[in-house]
């Protein structure tokens, strides 16, 4: 686990908001990185992140979004890109919750 520190109740502290900001981070990471290696260590971490916040049990209600979202990212990391999503809709999406987290802070 690259982010054992947040597997514990930390992780568990911060706010959908927050934590689906803090996902963005790693998916931007993953998206701009210059090479192979950066890309795929940006999404792992990325990809733990959204498990994180899968099995975080106060969104129960918002886990399908979450898993959606996931599902995007992967096909347009990993797979064919079946979606046709692009990087710049994927930045965009996470930088909502992102600046959202900031404001109610």
């Amino acid at each position: 686990m690259m982010h054992s520190s947040l597997a514990g109740s930390r992780w568990r502290k911060l706010s959908l908001l927050e934590q689906l900001g803090n996902i963005g981070s790693e998916v931007g990471r993953a998206i701009r990185a210059g090479d192979k290696d950066r890309r795929q260590k940006a999404a792992y971490r990325a990809l733990e992140l959204f498990d994180l916040t899968l099995d975080d049990k106060r969104w129960r209600g918002r886990g399908s979004e979450i898993a959606r979202a996931r599902e995007l990212f992967c096909d347009f990391i990993f797979g064919s890109n079946t979606y046709r999503v692009d990087g710049a809709s994927l930045e965009k999406y996470f930088t909502h919750f992102a600046l959202a987290a900031r404001l109610h802070r």
